[in-house]
């Protein structure tokens, strides 16, 4: 007998313009954390979005214990005890953490008064075991995105599923979340849970999988082989067809360029203190930091969208009033590309055209104040074509994209708008492998053209790889800089004394 708790066999989703899914297999065992790879579009989240109802399948079929599995929504897959954490947060931000992960079941009934203090009960178990150090009545919008995304997951695993499915569920996840999540995972696994993991981090797939699927062009490059044996190039040849290309970029030198941007002893609403930074002609500085350290909140200070309480921003040489993100766009030439593509970076019912060129239409307009799709395609096209987003046309709307290509998008507008000053936060979070070595090289190209770029990431080996210097942030206060000489160990250790005073918890 099968100890398959979930099989789909030849299935098939056709959109308007797109086969996602070519009679794709998989089936994942009980008890097992089955990786499901591939490069964004490869048709990851179109499975998962059949598995959980959203979508209807248009050939081939699945099943749950041999039994015909069919949802119609969402409530049919979670009768059937399908959970998803999705990529894209889905709580209500007005809602307390409680509320949101008990969201489906309230009150007993539609007309009882909910009982809040035994809701915060029950959900104080799940903030216990998922390590999440906040308050069950504290409203969602009050977290950072690390928090919220662990609230995501406490939500999935009340509904006590019995398949779980993972999209990217560490992307903002510290080390510390991480390895705490992790141990939560193997628990469900030896509690006879199955979970299906979507990840760009291969690193992380092989730490936790079992087995592996990986899909290209929405066909199955391999089906449901066991993760033993496989190296991280096996991995990758499977999911774009050859090995990875890792450049291996000189160190730069910039000290004797001119200062495009100067920060001195800011301090912000959101708790900055005396921050002061240099940022040179066509240097790229990194701000590294741990979630929560300050790192985004200090970059929306700089483009006006949080307070500057005192100091100076200097841009070419002179003080800057920085009063809004347009301000900063069009009187100073400063871009940035938000870690939130989905509540700040893009506008999901407009089209790809609409959103790449969106922070070129000043730039264009004639002297009559028109610009035509035409000129903004021809702006935009090349930079889209350059990060392969994977769209029928540009006049698709951007909602209707996959999550990484969504992220092209947003770093798309930002690359066509030709600004002198780049704040990229977080770029390549959900992005496949090709995709990241692509912004890469467009960081490293427009660096070279002049750009001065602030570089924020969480990802040690991306910025140990991109950037020139590094500056080190914790609990809003800047600890340190570092010369990055491209030595991984080195770097992470200098970084991770600056945070801890030693060299625990560096990033992976």
């Amino acid at each position: 007998m099968s100890n398959h708790v979930f099989t789909a066999d030849g299935v098939t989703k056709v959109f308007p313009g797109v086969l996602a899914l070519d009679e794709v297999n998989f089936s994942l065992s009980t008890g097992s954390i089955h990786a499901l790879l591939g490069e964004n579009g490869a048709g990851k989240s179109t499975l998962i979005k059949i598995m959980t109802g959203v979508h209807r399948l248009d050939g081939g079929s699945m099943t749950i214990d041999g039994q015909p599995f069919s949802p119609h929504s969402t409530r049919d897959a979670i009768s059937s005890g399908v959970g998803v954490v999705h990529q894209e947060r889905n709580l209500i931000p007005q809602f307390s953490i409680a509320e949101n992960i008990f969201l489906e079941r309230l009150s007993a009934s539609p007309l009882q008064r909910i009982d809040y203090p035994k809701l915060y009960q029950d959900a104080q178990k799940w903030l216990d075991l998922l390590e999440i150090d906040a308050r069950p009545e504290t409203q969602v919008d009050k977290l950072n995105v690390a928090r919220m995304q662990l609230v995501e997951i406490a939500k999935a695993l009340s509904l006590d599923t019995r398949i779980l499915l993972l999209d990217e569920p560490t992307a903002s996840l510290t080390q510390h979340e991480t390895e705490t999540l992790f141990g939560i995972l193997h628990r469900l696994k030896q509690d006879g849970t199955s979970m299906v993991f979507v990840s760009h981090k291969l690193e992380e797939v092989q730490e936790i999988c079992d087995r592996v699927t990986v899909l290209r062009d929405g066909r199955n490059a391999c089906e449901s082989r066991l993760l033993e044996g496989l190296d991280r190039q096996d991995i990758v040849r499977l999911m774009i067809g050859r090995s990875e290309q890792i450049p291996q970029w000189d160190q730069r030198d910039h000290a004797d360029n001119d200062i495009a941007l100067d920060v001195q002893g800011v301090a912000t609403q959101d708790g900055h203190r005396n921050v002061n930074l240099q940022l040179k002609r066509g240097e790229v500085l990194g701000l590294y930091g741990l979630v929560g350290s300050g790192r985004t909140e200090l970059a929306k200070a700089l483009i006006g969208a949080h307070k500057v309480t005192s100091g100076k921003i200097v841009i070419d040489g002179d003080e800057a009033q920085i009063d809004s993100v347009a301000d900063a766009l069009h009187k100073y030439g400063i871009g940035y590309v938000s870690e939130d593509r989905k509540g700040e970076g893009l506008i999901l019912i407009h089209s790809v055209l609409e959103n790449a060129g969106i922070t070129v239409w000043q730039r264009l307009k004639s002297a009559l104040g028109l610009v035509t799709d035409k000129q903004i395609e021809n702006t935009v096209d090349p930079v889209l074509k350059k990060l392969e987003v994977r769209t029928p046309s540009l006049r698709q709307l951007t909602g209707n994209l996959s999550g990484g290509n969504q992220q092209k998008v947003s770093v798309a507008k930002w690359l066509a708008a030709n600004v002198k000053i780049l704040i990229v936060d977080e770029p390549t979070v959900g992005v496949d492998i090709k995709t990241k070595a692509y912004v890469h090289e467009l960081i490293r190209e427009l660096s070279d053209a002049g750009t001065s770029i602030l570089l924020i990431t969480s990802d040690m080996p991306e910025m140990v790889t991109v950037a020139d210097r590094i500056l080190v942030m914790d609990e809003f206060e800047l600890r340190g800089e570092i010369l990055n000489d491209r030595d991984y160990d080195s770097v992470s250790e200098h970084i991770m004394h600056h945070i801890h005073g030693s060299t625990e918890e560096a990033a992976q």
